[in-house]
């Protein structure tokens, strides 16, 4: 096969947006780094959470501030939105008064939920460090303390399903802690996690109540489907143009990935790699029958539960 040249101007690259277009006139070795970078393509679901995170940061101070959690199977973009989310809000250095104000704490849920160790993870996602051997009464001292005067309007946890990880009397200790922290800052909580995240708040039905569900649900053969796979067409700097949105396609999409999101990336950068080594410069159908595009071992470990089931049938 005659490897298609990367000369800019044999043609227009009108299959992709006009934002990324230069780079399909890249050497290959550049065009595939910037294939593994990370970035932000934005869906329908992620847009709408987003949205919801706009409106709960914008909430005007009350006693019982509303909270939201955002759940679902692990790979399917919860801590990228927060991520995003985040981008959008960073902290603001004041030059003129020399104060620091930061909108949002962002901390990710410790291994055991122990509550001096929450409070130690959420000054270093203040950038504080902790005193040292100092107790739990200190540290929830200093953390209220701190977040006041950064002007912390929400605080959002990530990896809350850890919660489970500890004893029952742990949880409720953790829980009560959380609420003691909205209710004093009278600022919202935003969780992330799987869905045992849901099984973690319920055991804290008051805690529970203040929260909206905001489930992340897996890809099916539709037109979300559709449209994710033109997005990521959009921006790939392949020289030809992939039909990935095509029933055939999302099909097979679907079958190597069980519709997680993070798969679903990782299948398509994968084929586009392999696209520009062959010199093919598109993604097909055949493209998917490469067996270097190995699905994760979670997605082999359920294929193979599978197989063994229908045997068994027989």
């Amino acid at each position: 096969m005659t490897k298609i040249t990367s000369d800019a101007g044999a043609a227009d690259y009108g299959h992709i947006l006009p934002a990324y277009r230069a780079h399909a006139a890249e050497c290959d070795a550049a065009r595939i780094a910037w294939i593994r970078s990370d970035r932000w393509i934005a869906t329908t679901r992620a847009e709408e959470a987003l949205s919801r995170l706009e409106d709960l940061l914008s909430y005007p101070p009350r006693d019982r501030m509303p909270c939201l959690l955002i759940y679902g199977d692990t790979g399917m973009g919860k801590t990228k939105i927060l991520r995003k989310f985040l981008r959008d809000h960073p902290p603001r250095f004041d030059g003129r008064t020399g104060v620091t104000s930061a909108p949002i704490a962002a901390m990710q849920m410790p291994a055991e939920p122990l509550e001096g160790d929450f409070y130690s993870e959420l000054l270093t996602a203040l950038q504080a460090p902790a005193p040292i051997e100092a107790r739990t009464h200190r540290l929830k001292e200093t953390c209220r303390a701190l977040m006041k005067s950064l002007g912390v309007r929400m605080l959002v946890i990530d990896e809350v399903h850890a919660l489970l990880a500890g004893t029952f009397r742990q949880q409720r200790i953790f829980l009560n802690a959380l609420r003691f922290l909205a209710n004093d800052l009278r600022a919202p909580l935003v969780c992330a996690g799987t869905d045992l995240a849901c099984q973690a708040l319920l055991t804290d039905p008051q805690l529970a109540e203040r929260f909206e569900a905001f489930h992340l649900d897996r890809w099916k053969n539709d037109r979300r489907l559709a449209e994710l796979l033109i997005s990521l067409v959009g921006v790939l700097p392949l020289r030809r143009p992939s039909a990935l949105h095509t029933a055939e396609m999302r099909r097979r999409v679907l079958e190597l990935t069980d519709g997680v999101t993070v798969r679903i990336f990782r299948l398509v950068e994968s084929a586009a790699i392999a696209a520009i080594r062959s010199g093919e410069e598109r993604i097909t159908a055949q493209s998917f029958l490469d067996p270097d595009l190995a699905p994760p071992l979670a997605a082999m470990s359920r294929n193979m539960d599978a197989r063994l089931a229908r045997a068994a049938a027989r």
